[in-house]
């Protein structure tokens, strides 16, 4: 459901897509405040409250990745949307890694636009992940946001966490990417075109695999979803 109160910082620097973000937010319910520089966007983000972040990448005196990386360590539970050109992928991949929750890539219709927003401000303050589970060996600690394995430890995204809790809940069958994306992402319309879970798939993998090198963990069934390779040890 929409938070016909809900408070969302644009920063954005086309005149034309930040006044058309203002209006059509306004005219969905929700208090918007805009501003077209990085510097001015990222005080206004570290100084005050905002249920939501809509952040172009390429911003005059700082970009929308290093703005995502300081909110992020500064406010780690903040909700960040980048908006990223079209086809953008290593836009994507590097929003991501600086801690973004979600994109839209430009142009974007109206419809996407509110299924992202919604879908943010539901699983906001609610992570799935807050658990503690060992699976082949290797310890995730959702509390703490990491992964061990012996003595190498490596950091996991909330989003990447989320993943491998829901996963391991269901592990006794396949999750489709429609299914991720309504129960981790929370989307209200899993039929909207994005790359957002094979992407965030991709880097866990690699991240996995930091640790255990290429035993199986992560798989993907082509043209079903994926499910967790427990080893015989999941706990």
């Amino acid at each position: 459901m929409k938070n016909s109160k809900a408070s969302v910082l644009i920063v954005e620097d086309d005149p034309a897509i930040l006044n058309g973000l203002l209006d059509v937010l306004v005219f969905n319910g929700y208090q918007p405040t805009g501003c077209d520089d990085g510097g001015e966007g990222l005080s206004k983000a570290l100084d005050v409250r905002f249920d939501l972040i809509l952040l172009d990448v390429m911003l005059p005196t700082v970009d929308g990745f290093s703005i995502c990386r300081e909110i992020r360590r500064k406010k780690p539970d903040q909700p960040i949307i980048m908006l990223t050109a079209k086809g953008a992928e290593t836009d994507i991949v590097t929003g991501f890694k600086s801690g973004a929750d979600d994109y839209i890539s430009k142009p974007f219709s109206l419809r996407e636009l509110m299924v992202r927003i919604e879908a943010v401000l539901r699983r906001s303050g609610k992570n799935l992940g807050d658990e503690q589970l060992t699976i082949q060996g290797i310890f995730f600690d959702g509390s703490n946001l990491n992964a061990a394995f012996g003595i190498q430890t490596i950091e996991l995204t909330r989003r990447e966490m989320d993943i491998i809790v829901y996963l391991h809940h269901h592990s006794s069958r396949i999750v489709s990417k429609k299914e991720l994306l309504l129960k981790v992402w929370n989307y209200s319309d899993a039929e909207i075109e994005t790359r957002t879970v094979d992407i965030h798939i991709q880097k866990l993998r690699k991240k996995i695999a930091s640790l255990i090198g290429e035993t199986p963990f992560l798989l993907t069934i082509r043209g079903e979803g994926y499910r967790l390779d427990l080893g015989g040890a999941g706990l």
